[in-house]
């Protein structure tokens, strides 16, 4: 036979009282004189640490021996980037000044914003293979993003640590990478003669030939004298 629970009615629950429990929770309100105090310690504890800053700072005006960090500009020629840090592209040169760009141009299909351009001569007369003309680079839209070094062939490339790029002429941020115009190293390897070799190697400046924007005239601006620009 089946039991029933028996449901209590309204009168066996008997009113619960709220009040003490009320006063246990609420936290007593804090008085105005306590803000005032708490507010005036906050100042005094934020000007004592300005004023302990600036009376090391003074200290070092007085004693520059005492300096123990060093800061940019200072420790420009102990600076070294991360490994891994995208300043600027470099088109990479043996210690004889050759380099092993076939003028392939695969990087220059492949970025995104058309920062490379690539001129090449069709056929050398001396290896009768492309040689490269001129590695164009526009550090003005390049975004860094590495793609080139990565899809380079022959390894090529690579993007150094230097990060001093500021310019007051945005027209030097476009110039040539390659130190000189004519067959890659191999390629060079391979002549016999020397002298010959030596003269597939026509020696290249930044700003030579004819690079848009490089040096060039635009529209209200005078042509731009390079060899004045050391800061290049």
């Amino acid at each position: 036979m089946a039991t029933t629970t028996p449901v209590p009615t309204e009168t066996e629950c008997p009113p619960m009282d709220f009040g003490d429990l009320k006063s246990e929770c609420v936290a007593p309100r804090p008085s105005i004189m306590g803000q005032k105090r708490s507010l005036r310690s906050i100042l005094w504890l934020s000007f004592k640490g300005i004023l302990r800053g600036l009376l090391t700072t003074l200290s070092y005006f007085r004693r520059p021996s005492t300096v123990v960090t060093q800061q940019y500009p200072e420790n420009r020629e102990t600076l070294e980037m991360f490994e891994r840090y995208r300043g600027r592209l470099s088109l990479i040169h043996n210690e004889e000044g050759e380099h092993g760009c076939t003028a392939c141009q695969i990087c220059e299909r492949l970025c995104p914003n058309a920062s490379i351009i690539i001129t090449k001569d069709k056929k050398n007369e001396a290896t009768g293979k492309p040689a490269l003309d001129q590695f164009i680079w526009r550090q003005d839209t390049c975004t860094f993003c590495n793609i080139c070094v990565l899809v380079c062939p022959f390894d090529t490339l690579e993007m150094t640590g230097d990060f001093e790029s500021s310019v007051y002429d945005r027209r030097l941020l476009v110039f040539n990478l390659n130190e000189y115009a004519g067959p890659t190293a191999g390629q060079l390897d391979k002549l016999d003669d020397e002298e010959l070799a030596k003269e597939q190697m026509k020696p290249m400046k930044k700003y030579q030939g004819p690079i848009p924007m490089c040096g060039g005239e635009m529209d209200g601006i005078p042509k731009l004298d390079v060899e004045k620009s050391t800061d290049v």
